[in-house]
């Protein structure tokens, strides 16, 4: 990987750098968000996405919020504006639970930070904030690695991979999750082939993954999303890799629409369906995946694309972003603490300790 997706320009007064998502492949454009209002835009606009990138912006933009508290303020209206700035934020999208963990763990550790520390010590709490956001940072790059390092070994030399959406480096602060085991794989000399689902309607597949894993020099091919079950009948796919945006307790899993499909197809020709996460995906306090909440995104993501018209004016449009993968279709569960043989309740709970 020889690009960030997000990085943080300066001390606790500067700002979040962004790849700018809406415009790849053809632009590879920096974005600048100065306050919480230019990243929240960012994360609803896909500008950036990805569940472990979009909570690292997040913890990011709580330092962008608290820029606008005054040094000759208390700690107490420190951690107010603080608080606001995290409930603003988690609004943005309402299925990446690494959003909501993200602002959660920042807004628990500068409370615990500021307790009887002096008044008007703001500037101590700023500093306080950008330091936890590094580390969250830091953490998803190692996470990344070590997902890839757990699932390397799924992908065997001369295999047909099928990915779905994007989880590589564009969607986390490191080299990625589902894209992960790849890139390992590459590096170790092993020669496969990638089908990436374009991925509609916003084709993250065809503009995000292909693009990534061609940069790296790994095949890939792009396939639209009604030609995964062929290719499997055809004997072409051996494994099938995605990410997660929230996984439940029992480890049904949601990803991006277009994977329960996949993951029935893939049950039906017996191949192995894996899902790559870090451990903040998961959602303890939900029992199943039918609590997920899963976002409804605008109509005309579907009625228009690129400038133009792909729909009738007028008609309606049903647009989840989000679909539900059972656990008892999912082979394994990747993340970065090993790997989750045929998930249940019981397995997910050993495993995350």
């Amino acid at each position: 990987m020889v690009f960030h997706t997000l990085k943080w320009i300066g001390d606790a007064g500067g700002f979040l750098e962004l790849v700018d998502q809406r415009l790849l492949p053809g632009k590879f454009v920096r974005l600048e968000c100065r306050d919480t209002g230019q990243l929240y835009e960012a994360i609803r606009t896909l500008a950036v996405r990805g569940a472990p990138a979009i909570g690292v912006s997040a913890a990011y933009g709580v330092v962008l919020g608290m820029q606008k508290v005054e040094s000759n303020e208390s700690i107490e209206r420190g951690l107010e504006v603080l608080a606001e700035s995290c409930e603003f934020l988690s609004s943005a999208r309402p299925t990446a639970v690494n959003l909501f963990w993200a602002l959660e763990r920042v807004r628990t550790k500068a409370e615990e930070f500021a307790a009887g520390r002096r008044e008007t010590d703001i500037a101590a709490l700023r500093d306080f904030v950008l330091k936890e956001a590094h580390s969250i940072c830091a953490e998803d790059v190692e996470m990344c690695r070590r997902i890839g390092r757990n699932g390397e070994k799924f992908i065997k030399a001369g295999a047909g991979i099928l990915t779905h959406c994007n989880a590589g480096a564009l969607a986390t602060a490191g080299q990625g999750t589902a894209l992960s085991p790849m890139f390992e794989a590459h590096a170790k000399g092993r020669e496969f082939q990638v089908y990436a689902d374009e991925t509609r309607p916003l084709l993250q597949g065809a503009r995000l993954t292909a693009w990534e894993l061609g940069r790296a020099g790994i095949k890939v091919a792009v396939i639209c999303d009604d030609m995964a079950g062929w290719l499997m009948k055809q004997g072409k796919i051996d494994a099938v890799i995605t990410g997660a945006d929230r996984i439940a307790a029992n480890g049904d899993t949601a990803n991006k629409i277009g994977t329960y499909s996949l993951s029935i197809l893939a049950a039906r020709h017996s191949i192995p369906f894996y899902i790559a996460a870090p451990s903040s995906t998961f959602d303890l306090s939900i029992k199943s995946g039918g609590e997920i909440p899963i976002e409804e995104r605008a109509a005309e993501e579907v009625r228009r694309f690129g400038g133009s018209q792909t729909a009738p004016d007028g008609v309606d449009v049903c647009n989840p972003a989000f679909d539900v993968t059972e656990a008892r279709d999912i082979t394994a569960i990747i993340t970065e603490r090993g790997v989750i043989e045929k998930p249940t309740t019981q397995s997910v709970r050993r495993h995350l300790g």
